[in-house]
Parts: structure tokens; sequence; C-alpha cells
């Protein structure tokens, strides 16, 4: 039977049947269903080490007459409180009868016998089976079990998987053999959706044949069947996103070699732990801002929305206020769940474009510069959707957050986009040859081996824009620095020239003949960023006493508000220039480049 089914396999999807035929031997079969059943056995035995026995106190949360007692000792409590303070009074005053407080003493030591009597009654006193609420206990028991598999099941289908695609294709490289499978007839979305299917498919098994019990211990809990389905959604949609991004990611990182897997799937084990923590924090857990999009890639927030018992958030998920451009999709199941179903999607979508673009030829960049542009404008509408319900309340922490994960996108698509030198010297030479109906212009902005640097300026457009929409229309009132409209757009545009800046020495060296060269361009950038700032500090050259001065350094923003704006426009001209200057020098090296080849042959002759 199983062989039947991986031959249909075959006909369907060749790569799928490669992988499944050499997985699916008997043993590892075997292998996967037994310790799956023996985990089962594990985690529903692991919880009945709590079954009400005969000696079940009385104190117990499962005693039905638990809060009868302490309905009793509270009472005799509040007595005993009474007749001290009754006692403390009437010590303070002289009274006419000398019998009142020996009474109180009487009463309050009568009291005490009591609560001595009740306190050793309950130490020693044991729930009777029929009075143990036995429903209840079954019900959080179920739920033990259903919510300790979610669990598993995340670690176990996020890491483990990617660790497996991740190591498969390092193998496959290692060994030639990918080679050879780039040179199938099959399309690239058919071969890497086999792998993705079939190298993982003992973790299938693994989770398939714990799924039953999982489905059974929910059902037996009381959570709503919705709730379950809803949670296998997100799970299909969560692992389709990270094993999306183990195969591109083991596409591209192929000189980590054998450290690849762990450090792919050490990544997401972190990313887990960390979102794992804000989900179970009870304190600052706000969804409206421009950072929360890449909580939205864990699944815990939402496994914590469909089962509050996880972390025991007895106040509500913060998933409940989440509004998206004003549309509260967290107050409705579907639309939440939607919401996520579709990030992902997206995102996963977006990841296989750029798979098919690096896996038949590894030297060409992870992003066309058209895909650049429409990944910042997707992640700019996301940004802003979060962030307008908070902007007023939270206006320079929201923009900073804002500002700082821009700063960081653009940072890594300067280097996503830019060409390798090999394709920069084609380009110089055969430009004319390959593109003759398309102006520079359009090369530069459309082409596949052009420079990248005036796709990175309109990156920087893009990403730019909501936060200049929001300075031209935020009311006066808003918060912008305590500086006006006018010099926050100039700060935008002090940004987007020290980005171009560092673009620039970044496209300059990755022209170098070392092999090194993307590590020396990531150093040097890296100085060019901390450098100034600390030379200031380190001088006490303070912003607000000698703002001219940081107008020129990385982070010019702290002087901003003490600068005239005749020596902000002269700290942009000087910026520009410095873009102007390194795009000149950029362009004699390209030059240079596409010229060397055809003057040795000359010189040949």
């Amino acid at each position: 039977m199983m062989l039947n089914f991986i031959d249909r396999v075959g006909e369907w999807n060749p790569q799928l049947f490669r992988e499944l035929k050499g997985r699916l031997k008997p043993f590892n079969v075997l292998f996967a269903v037994v310790s799956s059943l023996l985990l089962q056995l594990v985690v529903f035995l692991f919880q009945l080490r709590e079954y009400p026995g005969e000696e079940y106190s009385l104190r117990a949360s499962y005693c039905r007459l638990s809060s009868l007692y302490q309905q009793q000792e509270q009472q005799l409590y509040q007595q005993q409180s009474l007749l001290n303070q009754k006692l403390n009074n009437y010590r303070q005053i002289k009274l006419s009868d000398s019998s009142i407080i020996p009474n109180l003493q009487v009463q309050i030591k009568q009291v005490d016998a009591q609560l001595s009597n009740l306190r050793n009654e309950l130490s020693k006193g044991f729930c009777p089976p029929s009075e143990i609420d036995w429903q209840m206990w079954w019900r959080d028991h179920w739920e033990y079990t259903f919510l300790a598999f979610s669990v598993i099941f995340i670690f176990t289908l996020l890491v483990a998987g990617t660790y497996l695609l991740i190591s498969d294709l390092a193998k496959e490289e290692h060994r030639g053999t990918l080679n050879f499978i780039r040179l199938s007839p099959q399309s690239e979305t058919s071969l890497l959706a086999g792998k993705m299917l079939g190298v993982p498919s003992l973790i299938y098994l693994f989770v398939i044949t714990a799924i039953p019990l999982h489905f059974w211990a929910g059902h037996s809990a009381n959570i709503a069947s919705s709730n379950i389905l809803s949670y296998y959604a997100v799970m299909a949609a969560c692992c389709g996103f990270f094993y999306s991004a183990a195969l591109l990611f083991g596409l591209v990182s192929r000189w980590f070699s054998s450290f690849q897997p762990w450090l792919g799937s050490g990544g997401v084990l972190l990313f887990l732990f960390m979102t794992m923590m804000m989900a179970s924090a009870s304190y600052n857990n706000n969804f409206n801002n421009p950072g929360a999009w890449f909580r939205f890639f864990s699944p815990w927030d939402i496994t914590t929305y469909l089962f509050p018992n996880l972390f025991r958030i007895y106040q509500g998920s913060p998933l409940d206020k989440l509004q998206f451009f004003y549309l509260p999709i967290g107050k409705n199941l579907a639309s939440l769940v939607g919401f996520y179903l579709l990030n992902y999607g997206i995102c996963a979508y977006g990841i296989w474009q750029a798979i098919t673009r690096c896996f038949r030829n590894p030297q060409t960049t992870i992003l066309s510069k058209g895909q650049s542009y429409s990944f910042i404008a997707f992640t700019q509408v996301m940004f802003l959707g979060l962030m307008m319900q908070n902007v007023v309340e939270r206006t320079e922490v929201v923009v900073s957050l804002l500002v700082v994960i821009n700063a960081a996108l653009i940072f890594g698509l300067i280097f996503v986009l830019s060409p390798i030198r090999q394709n920069i010297q084609d380009w110089a030479r055969y430009r004319h040859q390959n593109n003759r109906n398309e102006s520079l212009w359009e090369d530069l902005v459309w082409g596949e081996k052009s420079p990248a640097i005036l796709a990175i300026a309109i990156n920087l457009v893009i990403a730019t824009t909501p936060l200049i929409i929001w300075i031209a229309i935020s009311q006066k009132d808003l918060d912008i620095n305590d500086f006006g409209k006018g010099k926050a757009l100039l700060t935008v545009v002090l940004s987007i020239g020290l980005m171009l800046i560092y673009a620039s020495i970044a496209q300059l060296m990755l022209l170098m003949k070392n092999p090194k060269r993307y590590v020396w361009a990531v150093v040097t950038i890296a100085g060019t960023i901390s450098l100034p700032p600390i030379i200031l500090s380190v001088l006490g050259i303070d912003p607000a006493k000698n703002p001219a001065v940081w107008l020129f350094s990385t982070f010019p923003w702290g002087a901003i508000e003490q600068s005239s704006m005749i020596t902000i426009f002269m700290a942009l001209l000087a910026d520009f220039t410095v873009v102007a200057l390194l795009n000149f020098q950029f362009h004699k090296q390209v030059r240079v480049l596409g010229e060397s080849a055809t003057k040795a042959l000359l010189a040949g002759r």
C-alpha cells in the first residue's frame, strides 16, 4: 500500500517521489510512529501523577469541601481580627465594667482553639472520593495533554523541520547532486516543493500520529473545534513560511558549509523562545506598533489567543485589541486567523520568488529590483496599518521604532540588491548590445546586472513616504520632537542622504577583487556609522552646543533642533556632494572594468 502511494506521488512530482522513497523505509516509519506513540503515553501518564488518591488533601483544588473549609477558616480569621481590635480599643480607655476585657480574652482563646482544630483537621484529614470533582480533574488533565502537544508540535515542526531541509540542501551541495537537480526539466517550484514536502516526511508522520489524541484531548477539555482547526491551519501556513525561508537560506548561505543547518535551526529556536517570552508577558504587550509585524511570523500569540490557558494569561490576549488601519480584526476569530494566513501566504510567495531566482543561477541577486520595490512597499503597508492606532498616544516611541526597522531593512537591501563584481563587469561591457531599446535610467531602475544605487534610492523614498505623509498631515499638538514640521522633513532628507552614502560605499567595496569583499563592506559601513559619534562623544562635543559638527556625523538628528535652516541645508549639500563624488568614483571603476578586456586584446595584437 505504501509503495503504491509512493508510485502515484512519483507520477505527480518526481522529486517528491525521490525524497519519500529514500526516507519512508519500514524501519524509519516504524521508528517515527513508535516514538510518537511513546511520547503520547509519557505525556498522558505524566499528568496522572496528580491523580487524586485515598490521601487527597482537603485543601486540594479538586475537593468540593475545600471551598467550605476555606470559607469557615476565613470567617474565623475575621472574627479573630475583630475581637483583637476590640480588645486593643478597650485597653486604651477606662472601663466601668472590669469583666469586658477578660470576656474578650476568653472569646479570643475560643476562636484560636477553633482555628487550631480546623487547621489540624485540614492537615490530617483527606477528601472523601465522593467529594472529588472528577469531571473538572479530567477536563484539566485533557487540557494539559492538549496544550503540551500544541507546544511540542510547534518546536518539532519548525525547529526539526528547518534543520532537516537546510541539512539536506547542504548535503546535496557537498555531494554535487544539487547541480544535477538544477539540470532537471522540472520547474523550480516542482523540485523545491518536492523537497519541502518530502524531506521532513518523517516529522509529518510523527505529528500526524499524535493528532488524533491531540484533537480528542482538546474536545474532552471543552475547547471549541473551530479553535483547534484554526490552530492546525495556522501551523500549516507557519510551516510553509518557515520551510520556504529554510530553502532560501540553504541556497544563499553555502559558505557556512556544515554549520548551515545548525545556524538556521538555531535561529528559528532563538526566535521561538524570544516570541514565546513576549507572548507570555503580562505587561507592555501592545501589537499596535510597527515592530509587532515580526511577531506575526511566530505562532505563539495566535496560540495564546486560541487557548488562553497556555500561558495562564487571565487578562485576555493582547490580540483582542489588535487593529489594522482601525479595523478591529482581533475581535473576531475568523478575521484574525485570516490575517495570519494572508501574512504567511504573501511572505511565503515573496520567498518563493527569490528561491526561483537563486535556484538555477546562484550568482544572481536574491531579489530583483522590481521585487525589492514590492517588498518595501508591502512592509510599509503593514507598518502603517499597525501603527496608525497608536501613533498619537506614543508618537516618539512608534516613529523611532519605524525609523530603526526601516534603516535595518535598507541596510539589508544594500547587500541583497548589489550585483557581484562579474555581473557589473558584464553589464559594463555588453549593456549597449543587450539593452539597445532601454535607456540607461530604465536599466538602472529595473536591470538585473546594473548597479543598485538608484534602486536603493527608490526603496528609500518608498520607505520614508509613510513618515513624510504622517509629518505633513500631523496635528500641531502632536510631538514632532518640538522643532516643527519643516525641520522634521529635513531630518528625513538628511537620513536619506546618509543611507545613500552608505550604499555608495558598499557598491565601491563590492567591486574589490578580494574574495571577502562582502565582509570588508560590512566592516567598513559599520565603522562609518559608529566611529564619528564615538569620536565626537570622546572629544566632549555636545550636539546642543556644537550642532553644526553633529549635522555632518552619522546621527545628525540630535542637533537638528538647535541648528539654523542655513546650517541644515549646508549639511544636506555636503551629504549629497559626498554621494555624487562616491558615485563618480564608482562610475570610473565600472568603466575601467568594462574596458579592461578590450584593451588587453588590443595590446595583445
